[in-house]
């Protein structure tokens, strides 16, 4: 995999921020606010800066380590249209996302950064890692071909008003404007939705990419 050809590389410490950021507050990211609000307060690009610090130092002066776990489960746990996990926009629940799901196991594989089996790997904080430390641009080349799902969530918080849109919002500022393929599928995607085959009971992943525990917080 490549980086897209014509357009300048986002810096990959705006991914990592994000990666952390979007993150359940378990205690080493809460032990880790202060950090990562001097990390995104030193990007470079202001456009990307500006929401990832805003964030970061609200994230940072919250005192209740309780009132942000309860607000990340509510955002990202009991909704399907702000789900983090990017493949089940693209494929819904079906036999596909399987396939996808295997895809990119082994991209994190050849990239360096092999991942836990309990997480699956369309996590978007896990992509958000890899497009911060993969050689030759790879994880933001991946970041990109699952843009539509990256701006269905966009606006999804968007219509929460959610103070995690400004993370996502950062994060798509650094990919640039998407293509016009990408404004089609998301179009399609907002109108009709996820696919919607369903598998069964089968699970609609094989079982090297499935977790085999949830992962502790």
């Amino acid at each position: 995999m490549r980086r897209f050809a014509g357009r300048p590389a986002a810096d990959p410490r705006a991914f990592a921020v994000a990666s952390w950021l979007l993150r359940y507050p378990g205690e080493r990211l809460l032990a880790g606010r202060p950090e990562l609000a001097r990390e995104a307060a030193a990007l470079r690009d202001r456009r990307v800066r500006e929401p990832l610090a805003r964030f970061a130092a609200a994230f940072a002066a919250e005192p209740s380590g309780r009132a942000l776990a309860e607000r990340w489960i509510a955002t990202f746990e009991t909704r399907r249209r702000t789900s983090l996990y990017l493949t089940y926009y693209t494929h819904g629940d079906t036999r596909g996302r399987g396939m996808a799901l295997l895809r990119l196991r082994k991209l994190y594989r050849a990239g360096g950064m092999p991942m836990e089996h309990s997480e699956l790997p369309d996590f978007l904080p896990a992509m958000l890692e890899f497009a911060g430390s993969a050689p030759d641009g790879w994880g933001e080349a991946l970041l990109r071909e699952h843009r539509p799902g990256i701006e269905l969530l966009r606006i999804a918080l968007r219509e929460q008003r959610s103070p995690y849109a400004d993370v996502v919002d950062a994060v798509a500022v650094a990919l640039g404007a998407p293509g016009e393929g990408d404004r089609a599928h998301l179009e399609k995607l907002l109108r009709d939705g996820p696919p919607s085959e369903q598998v069964g009971v089968e699970p609609f992943a094989p079982p090297e990419v499935m977790p085999r525990a949830e992962a502790p917080r």
